[in-house]
């Protein structure tokens, strides 16, 4: 509905940052060279459509592991340089200095092009929610691309 407003969920940090687990959820595209890509060809029939679903990206992925698969941004600057659009190497060294408390396990990549968000909403968000849970997350910087 256009228009509508809701409450900003809040939750306050259970424990400091500097002993926290921490993932990335990064909205590039960013898909492990052995999973299937985002579904450009789809979005290239249908400019409405993005594809709303997700990969998993095990820390410590490099340019070589990855490509990027996203329309609407220009993926060159990514792919030379993974941290741009998924700052792993910046999360290591800000656990190296005592920021956070360590890097989680994997992280996550969406395709930040979507217009419906209804499956982004009701299946995808909160089946990483879910995934974040059971590894025992503690809290997640969202990367926009």
């Amino acid at each position: 509905e256009a228009g509508r407003t809701r409450p900003v969920p809040w939750t306050p940090m259970s424990k400091p940052l500097s002993r926290s687990t921490v993932a990335l959820v990064t909205t590039a595209g960013v898909a492990l060279r052995s999973d299937p890509p985002f579904d450009e060809e789809r979005e290239r029939r249908n400019p409405w459509w993005g594809d709303p679903t997700h990969r998993v990206i095990p820390h410590g992925a490099t340019e070589k592991d990855v490509g990027l698969h996203h329309l609407h941004i220009d993926r060159r600057f990514g792919s030379e340089d993974l941290d741009v659009v998924l700052p792993m190497r910046r999360l290591e060294e800000l656990a190296r200095e005592g920021a956070v408390g360590r890097p989680a396990e994997v992280h996550y990549s969406i395709m930040g092009f979507q217009l419906r968000t209804e499956v982004l909403e009701n299946e995808t968000a909160p089946a990483i929610a879910a995934d974040l849970r059971a590894r025992g997350v503690d809290a997640v910087a969202l990367v926009p691309a």
